[in-house]
Order: C-alpha cells, then structure tokens, then sequence
C-alpha cells in the first residue's frame, strides 16, 4: 500500500506507533513495529541524555528499517537530545509542544525527515510555513495530551486536510485496522496508534498500568485538568480529585499543585493506577488482549483489508480492477 506517508518514510504500512512516555522509551516497541513494516517510534520526552543515546545505539543494532523519535520541544536537555539524534543520524523526528524552523535546516542536511504534531488548524499552518515535511494531527481521543478545545478527529484531520497541502498522519480514536481504513479513506496518508500498541508485550509500563487500560471501556479515559494542560486518563481517585477541585473552584495555585503532584511515571513504572496519570486514549475500549508488536500490525494490515474489501463491494469496484490499478 502506498501513500504520501509511506513514500516519504520508507515504511511499508501507514501505520505508525506513537511515542509514549515509558512505553516506548526504550527500544523493544519501537523495533519490533518498524520491523514489522510501519514506523516504530522512540519517546524521548521523559529520558536522561545517556539513556537515549543508549536506545538509539541498540535500535541501530535491532532493526535496519526506518524509525522515528518523538520529542518535545521545551524538555530540559533539549539541546543534548538534538545533538545526539543528529549524531545518530535518526532518520524520522516527530516534534512537539515547540517550533520547529531553527532545528530543521541540520536535520535535513543528512536527509532526516521532519513530522509536526498538532491539534489544531492554526498549528498546522503554522508547522506548514515553518517547511516541515508532514504533520500528526491528534483529536480529543487521544490519550495523553489532546487539544483543549475537545475536538474530534474526524473534525480536526478534515480541516486541516482542507487547507494544507503536507502529508497528514491522523491519531486519536484508532484502535484496528476498520478505524485505519476510515481515516485513510477522510483524507489522511497514514494512522498513528497509541493506546493500541500501548497494549503490547514490548511496551515497557507496568503490568497494573496496563491491566488498568485493558480493563477500561470506552468512557473511563476521560479529560482530566482543563484549567492546566489537559490530559487524557483513565478515570481515577486523581481524576475525581481534579473534578472535585474543579466543581468548588479551587484557587489556582491549589489546583495546579494537585495536577502536578500526580505523574505519569507513578503509574507507568511505579504501578499506581489511583494516584497516578494512567494515560490512555478513548479506544481502550477497544482492546481486549495483550499481543506482541508483531501480532498487532499483522492484524491492523488484515484488518485495514478487510475494510478496503468493504468498501470495493460497496462501491461496485471488481478486485481485479482494483488490482490493475494498484499494479
């Protein structure tokens, strides 16, 4: 299957794992996805400088396909971070929560391929004129930071596919290869999926943290902190605790305090799924099993034909002609 996306990457599906926190800051997710012919990507966001240029050294031993690495912007230690990714010679970066127009000329000086994430129409215009080479437009389903205007994916993908021209990989909502094949057919050239290969054997987060996800319906991932940065977590003693603070209209200083004092890390690593930020998208209602990185994109490519198989019958289109034109 080809699209805008997998041209520009080199991957053989337009199936890319996002970077999680924990979950796919070490290299055995993000190898065994890219492996598996879609993009594998490694989360910086939380890692210590010697931490990462160890996982980049051991994904240049694991996998001899393209993967990707996910950064943030604002993290301390940005600079360090970039030097050892340029050093490495990463082929992907996916950015975050910062501009990108003073890091790409570097990057494309050895032919890294740059993609934006962003929430919103604005944002994308704005990574557009910056000359990034594709955007990850996320919506509301998202787990861990979606945008706080709470719009769909649907919505949001639609609209900036309306008014840029980049490649766009769609993320949000998108648990099997059915989810993959609708917003393929919207207009986007590739998914990217969270929560889905969250629930992997190589996802490296604590067993509590993922019994959590694989035990929530489609509900319980709910947007916690709308008077801070809002994230997306299953519903827990720290989410109620923010509702709370919210309905009695806490000071401000109160309420940040109790955002902040919760964490990712106490869930993911340390296993407390009450007080800890147990981040997950909406599809983790969606999920039913524990498979390895493997078993799940074999499953999304089967899935995401079925779909198109679908869509050939609904629309009349023979299987040999569709053949032909794929050829």
């Amino acid at each position: 299957m080809k699209t805008r996306i997998t041209e520009l990457l080199g991957i053989d599906h337009p199936i890319l794992q996002a970077g999680m926190s924990w979950a796919s800051s070490s290299s055995a997710l993000p190898a065994a996805v890219s492996n598996a012919g879609g993009l594998g990507v490694v989360a910086a966001g939380p890692m210590y400088v010697q931490d990462f240029c160890s996982v980049l050294d051991q994904m240049a031993v694991l996998t001899d396909k393209p993967f990707a690495v996910n950064i943030p912007l604002y993290r301390p230690q940005v600079g360090e971070i970039l030097d050892a990714m340029h050093a490495r010679r990463v082929p992907v970066i996916i950015a975050s929560q910062g501009g990108p127009k003073a890091h790409l000329p570097r990057f494309r000086d050895y032919g890294a391929k740059w993609i934006q994430v962003v929430s919103t129409l604005e944002h994308a215009l704005k990574a557009e004129a910056a000359g990034v080479d594709g955007l990850v437009v996320v919506g509301t389903e998202a787990g861990g930071h979606p945008p706080a205007n709470e719009v769909s994916t649907l919505v949001t993908v639609r609209q900036v596919l309306r008014q840029v021209s980049l490649p766009v990989i769609a993320g949000g909502g998108v648990a099997d290869g059915w989810g993959i094949a609708a917003l393929l057919a919207l207009g986007a050239d590739a998914v990217q999926l969270g929560t889905r290969f969250l629930m992997t054997h190589e996802a490296t987060v604590h067993s509590a943290y993922k019994k959590a996800v694989l035990d929530a319906g489609v509900a319980d991932p709910v947007l916690v902190g709308r008077r801070s940065l809002p994230v997306r977590t299953l519903n827990n003693k720290f989410a109620q605790s923010i509702f709370d603070a919210e309905q009695r209209n806490a000071p401000a200083n109160e309420y940040e305090a109790l955002f902040k004092k919760s964490t990712l890390r106490q869930a993911a690593l340390d296993g407390d799924v009450d007080w800890g930020k147990v981040e997950a998208g909406q599809s983790a209602g969606l999920v039913h099993r524990i498979d390895s990185a493997s078993e799940v994109m074999q499953a999304l490519v089967s899935e995401l034909s079925e779909a198109f198989a679908r869509i050939r019958a609904i629309a009349g289109v023979p299987q040999a002609v569709t053949e032909t034109v794929a050829t």
